[in-house]
């Protein structure tokens, strides 16, 4: 990303320099600039960004698999329920607070009993919304062992401000 960005940005430095810089004369034919910068410039730059986000992307998709947690969210106002299996294959419900596996995904199935919530987890992964009598399914995984703090990002109500919840991650090879 910020590759990209220092290139575009030295290429519109060098294009003012040579604009400012340039003797009078003959121009260059106004074709070569259209083609160039008007539609192969945007159009590599357009690839790129399209080759990354799916990249990115299928990473992100939920697919079932051996080593994939699975986690079910249910959002009303103004917490979250958790209910997933622990490493021992007991299910438990916790308030508040998902406990995930470091090092692992963990797709989490999201819902709602009210009003439009959105999971957000900013160091995890992007948010998505949960809406009533529907169930979206969010691609998560720490890369460490740590506290993820995460809110809900999208105006809920008078007690949207409270609307937190946490994300520890375990190295549940440790036991726990």
């Amino acid at each position: 990303m910020l590759a990209g960005s220092v290139a575009i940005l030295t290429l519109v430095l060098a294009l003012l320099a040579l604009a400012f810089t340039r003797k009078g004369g003959a121009s260059p034919s106004q074709r070569i600039w259209i083609v160039w910068l008007g539609l192969a410039f945007p159009g590599a730059v357009l690839a790129a960004l399209l080759a990354y986000g799916l990249v990115v992307g299928e990473k992100l998709l939920p697919r079932a698999g051996p080593e994939v947690v699975q986690v079910a969210a249910e959002a009303e106002r103004w917490r979250w329920t958790f209910t997933q299996s622990a490493p021992d294959g007991t299910r438990f419900v916790s308030v508040g607070t998902l406990h995930i596996p470091a090092n692992r995904p963990v797709d989490v199935a999201i819902t709602t009993r009210d009003v439009i919530h959105s999971f957000w987890v900013p160091r995890l992964a992007g948010k998505l919304d949960a809406i009533p009598g529907r169930i979206n399914v969010l691609r998560i995984e720490a890369s460490a062992p740590g506290t993820y703090e995460a809110q809900c990002a999208e105006y809920c109500g008078i007690g949207h401000s409270g609307h937190n919840f946490r994300v520890i991650a375990h190295d549940w090879g440790s036991g726990q």
